[in-house]
């Protein structure tokens, strides 16, 4: 086990009923908030109006920023920003998944910062100083309700970058299970896929000597492979959705990675498909892109990839073949993608082959990428072949 600090600020309000107690928790740092959110959801299913109401309670002016889509653009996150200094505002609330939370942390690291908040992602600048956010979580599967991290798309140079820094973790987070009832299935799909990825990318590791995290990571993605059938089959089942939820919260805080070296080759393999394919959910271009990373670089550590076959997935392990172990497990995650209505082929998402390479280029703009095996431009785009 590696050397380690661990500290999460962010307070979780978890539960029902608990949409009411934004207003209260958003005056302890501001009288005015810049509310933000994506489209028409949140309002249609009535928790734009259990919000605002609890901020009116408790006498808070909010200004919004409506309209964050997924895959987040950097050009409303500039808008936010301009808001912020015309009006005086010092508290970022995000109503919404990761893509307006996302919005909410980059436009505060940028509020402060005096060139543009495009430097914080292109590595050109540190962030030294932000607003505060709270969030208020509609879908489960970023984990940035409690993260320190942000992505977000430069669209006219189809780049899709993250940052990544201790002030950007949330003041609190509020989780009430019961917004996630009317949630589509593919989007419940989806955010199951971003959340086992997560996981995954912390589990995969070249480190030694991490037994309590390893079944952490174990019990986390069983809780996963447990309840997302029962929720794609009862939609308002509160314990399966209050399960996932959690799930969601601790794949993502960075507790799973304590003391040990993690990988996220995957996301940045993914992060430039649906930065080229901006109709394609992250969630779901991990699921295509998952199976085949680990049929690449399953042979680094063969023993770790037949304990993940058995530990979570059941597989018998065959101690004189580990190999037909490992495939076995690479076998259930395609299987249980697929269960749940996820594509595992990059075709069936529409990508075009000829672009793999463009992709591979960008991928590894900055050097190699992953840690259980390093990858680079050749390797990514076998990955991506992999996929097709």
């Amino acid at each position: 086990m590696n050397n380690f600090t661990f500290q999460n600020q962010t307070k979780i309000i978890f539960g029902q009923n608990t949409l009411e107690q934004t207003g209260l928790e958003s005056k302890k740092y501001s009288d005015h908030v810049l509310l933000v959110y994506g489209g028409g959801s949140i309002k249609k299913y009535g928790v734009y109006d259990k919000v605002t109401t609890s901020l009116k309670e408790e006498n808070i002016e909010f200004t919004e920023l409506e309209g964050i889509r997924p895959n987040p653009l950097l050009k409303k996150v500039r808008e936010g920003i301009d808001i912020c200094r015309n009006n005086d505002i010092d508290f970022i609330l995000a109503v919404g998944g990761g893509s307006v939370i996302d919005s909410a942390k980059a436009i505060a690291a940028g509020v402060p910062y005096e060139g543009d908040v495009w430097d914080f992602f292109s590595g050109q600048a540190e962030i030294k100083e932000a607003l505060p956010v709270g969030t208020v979580l509609t879908i489960p599967a970023a984990g940035s309700e409690s993260s320190p991290a942000a992505v977000i798309n430069k669209q006219d140079e189809d780049l899709k970058w993250d940052i990544g820094s201790d002030l950007l973790r949330p003041k609190f987070s509020i989780l009430n299970p019961e917004v996630t009832f009317t949630l589509p299935p593919y989007q419940t799909a989806c955010g199951a896929a971003d959340i086992m990825a997560h996981i995954m990318e912390r589990y995969f590791t070249q480190t030694k000597n991490v037994e309590i995290t390893d079944h952490l990571c174990e019990g986390t993605m069983k809780t996963i492979i447990k309840n997302v059938p029962l929720v794609l089959e009862e939609p308002e089942n509160y314990a399966a959705r209050a399960e996932i939820m959690w799930a969601g919260t601790i794949a993502h805080n960075d507790l799973l990675g304590t003391g040990r070296e993690e990988d996220w080759a995957s996301h940045s393999i993914e992060h430039e498909i649906s930065a080229l394919y901006e109709d394609i959910a992250h969630g779901a271009g991990l699921a295509v892109i998952f199976p085949a990373w680990m049929k690449y670089v399953y042979r680094e550590n063969v023993k770790r990839f037949a304990r993940f076959a058995s530990r979570v997935w059941g597989v018998e392990t065959d101690f004189e073949n580990l190999e037909w172990t490992a495939l076995q497990g690479i076998q259930a995650v395609e299987e249980f993608f697929n269960s749940i209505g996820l594509s595992t082929s990059l075709k069936e998402l529409g990508v075009d082959t000829a672009d793999l390479e463009e992709m591979a280029e960008k991928c590894t703009t900055r050097g190699t990428v992953g840690n259980f095996k390093e990858l680079d431009k050749n390797d990514v785009l076998e990955i991506y072949k992999l996929a097709t």
